[in-house]
Order: structure tokens, then C-alpha cells, then sequence
């Protein structure tokens, strides 16, 4: 028995149409090359339904069988893998690739969505805390406007007060800048409110102080008793020792400008035999000028010139023109046969001219209601 070589691999189905062609003679285009050394000798064909009876070929491919068809074994052939495999794979790993990042990409929006509320959350905060401090600053305006409005309302009850400066209107302008500079500034505000506070307690105690004043006599002199009519309780009175002179220089009383609103008697000079009650008012009228020219300061500094810018001359010259029957010259009678010569003064009396320079100036003065703006 002659061997065949074995069919090519990748041509199973020529070697099949062969076979079942019955054909002994091999095709030259079943896989073999006509040109080859080696023919390719084949069986004449057997009956139809023959049994092989020949053996199959040492390294397989072709069988001779005893009918004479030849049966040809393809080799096997390793699997290939499936390319529409391979692109399953490849799209779901795409799949899975896209699906991360949108879970990633929905992470980042979510950090970001909570920290946009966060923020959000933050600015109303802010916002509720901008809303309680403008609350805050409207009630402490509204606090300090009617503080003002009081202040102003104790002030109008001095109105008509000879002495103007016992209202300080600069003082309370600058309380009302002060409260409109800080009208942003909670703290500040507060402290502003409680110095308008304290201004009106100043003129409600002045007032309480001038009532009890007016209604009592402590001295029980007339010194005391002409001051206190005069300045309508407002300015106080006292009889004490050597405070304005040494007791031998004659000077019966005197007003500090560091407190203007107290006259001093001597008393000294109110113990003297000649002293009587004419010259205790004379000289109070005296003292009370005095007053009138501290508290009055701009008025005053325009009316001096007209006594030579003398201070007590100006005093003199109010006394005499506003106590009717007032001399600067008294003889005072002790007894039938005694008598004191007493000169209560500066010595000049002032003419026509200053008198009527003296009531100009009185008809200034005193306390005039002033409107107080920021």
C-alpha cells in the first residue's frame, strides 16, 4: 500500500468533495501542487456502502479504506478567538470606564452642591446677622433721639434764665454730631446716649436744686434773700471768712469764675456796726453783676468798652441803675449822735449813657431756646 501525504491544512473541503465524488483522480486545485515530487496516489472506487478495511496512516490525515474512497483527516485547527468578543469586551470596559467617571464626576458635583449650600447657608447667616445689627442700630437711633428730645425738653424750661450759660447749647451740638458720626457704631452710640443721659441729669438737678434754693433762707441775711430773687434760686449765696480778701481790705463780696454761680459774702465786713440792710442789698445787686457778666460772657465782652473795659465799674453802675434809690455814699446813723460815713463802691458813677448801655445788655441776657442739629 502506497502512503499519501497529508492534505494541506485549509483545504478540509476539497479533500471532502473528492472523497465524495468517488473519484480516485485528485484535483490540482484541491490543495495539492501538481508540481510536487511526491503524487498523490489514490483507490479505484469501491462499491457504494463498502466498509474501510484499510489502516488509517501513521501521523493521520488520510485513511485508505479497503472500498478504495479516500478519507481525509484534517489536522486539527487551534480555536480563534471571536472578534465580536473582543469588542463586547472592549465596550464593556468603556462602559465601566464612563461609569466610574460619571460616580466620580457626580462626587465633585456633590462636594461642590455642599459647599455652594454651605456658602449659601454662611451668606444668610451673614445676612441674619447684618438684619439684627441694622435692628439693633435703628432701636439705639431711635434710643438717642428721644434722649435728645428730653435733653432738649429740661433745657426749654430755662428759658428765660439770666444766666445763659447754665445751658450749654456747644455742648449739646457737639452731643448731637457725636450721635450722627457714630450712627453705624453700636458701641459708640451707647456711650453717646448715656452722656445725653447725664446732660439732662445736670439741668433736672440744677432745677431741683434752684426750687430748693429759692424756697429757703440758710444764711437768713439779705444778702441771701436778694440773690436768691434775683437769680430765681439758680445761684446760691454764702457768708464765710477771708475768701475774697484778708478782712482789712474792705471788700464786702466777690464771685470766682471758676464757680460763678456762688457769691461770697465777707463776714467780716457783715459784722461791721454800720452795716445795715440798704447796703447788704446795694452791695448783693453789686455781686449779682458780677454773676451776670461770667455767665454772659459774649454780651459782656461787647458791653465793657462803654465803662473802659472796667468790670467793676459795670457792676457799680447795675446796681445803681436797677435799685431804685441806690448812692454809692451812706451815712449810716449808729446812734442820735453817731453816724458813719460809708462808701460802697468803686467811687464813679456812671452817666446817662451807660445806664442805657447797662439795660441793652441786661435785655440779652439769659438762657434763649436754640434748635440743636447733627
Amino acid at each position: 500500500m502506497e502512503q499519501v501525504p497529508p492534505t494541506p491544512a485549509g483545504a478540509p473541503d476539497e479533500a471532502l468533495q473528492l472523497a465524495q465524488s468517488g473519484s480516485a483522480e485528485p484535483r490540482p486545485d484541491a490543495g495539492v501542487d501538481p508540481d510536487a515530487s511526491a503524487p498523490v496516489v489514490g483507490w479505484d472506487a469501491a462499491p457504494a456502502g463498502s466498509p474501510p478495511t484499510g489502516p488509517l496512516l501513521d501521523g493521520g490525515g488520510v485513511a485508505a479504506p479497503a472500498s478504495g474512497v479516500v478519507a481525509v483527516f484534517a489536522p486539527p485547527v487551534a480555536p480563534r478567538r471571536s472578534r465580536g468578543a473582543t469588542v463586547a469586551i472592549w465596550i464593556l470596559g468603556v462602559a465601566l470606564a464612563l461609569a466610574l467617571a460619571a460616580c466620580a464626576w457626580g462626587a465633585v458635583q456633590f462636594v461642590l452642591a455642599q459647599d455652594r449650600i454651605t456658602q449659601q447657608q454662611d451668606r444668610i447667616r451673614e445676612q441674619q446677622d447684618e438684619i439684627e445689627q441694622q435692628k439693633e442700630l435703628i432701636d439705639k437711633k431711635e434710643t438717642f433721639g428721644a434722649a435728645m428730645t428730653g435733653l432738649m425738653d429740661t433745657a426749654a424750661r430755662f428759658d428765660g434764665v439770666l444766666m445763659a450759660s447754665i445751658v450749654p447749647w456747644g455742648a449739646y451740638e457737639s452731643l448731637a454730631h457725636r450721635g450722627w458720626t457714630h450712627r453705624w457704631d453700636a458701641t459708640s452710640m451707647d456711650r453717646d446716649i448715656d452722656r445725653v443721659d447725664a446732660a439732662r441729669a445736670e439741668l433736672e438737678a440744677a432745677l431741683a436744686a434752684a426750687d430748693a434754693e429759692a424756697a429757703s433762707n440758710a444764711t437768713g441775711t439779705a444778702y441771701e434773700s436778694v440773690i436768691d430773687e434775683l437769680g430765681r434760686g439758680f445761684v446760691r449765696s454764702i457768708v464765710d471768712e477771708k475768701y475774697c480778701g484778708t478782712g482789712d481790705d474792705g471788700i464786702l463780696g466777690c464771685v470766682a469764675g471758676d464757680d460763678p454761680y456762688l457769691v461770697h459774702f465777707d463776714a467780716a465786713g457783715n459784722a461791721e456796726p454800720f452795716m445795715t440792710d440798704e447796703l447788704r442789698i446795694g452791695v448783693a445787686y453789686h455781686e449779682f453783676a458780677h454773676v451776670l457778666q461770667f455767665t454772659n460772657p459774649d454780651a459782656t465782652a461787647a458791653t465793657l468798652p462803654a465803662f473802659g473795659g472796667d468790670d467793676e465799674f459795670m457792676a457799680d453802675c447795675f446796681a445803681l441803675t436797677f435799685l431804685d434809690g441806690w448812692k454809692l455814699d451812706h451815712r449810716v446813723w449808729t446812734s442820735s449822735y453817731e453816724y458813719w460815713d460809708v462808701s460802697i463802691g468803686y467811687g464813679r458813677t456812671c452817666d446817662a449813657a451807660q445806664q442805657q448801655a447797662v439795660r441793652d445788655w441786661y435785655a440779652q441776657l439769659g438762657v434763649r431756646l436754640q434748635e440743636v442739629s447733627s
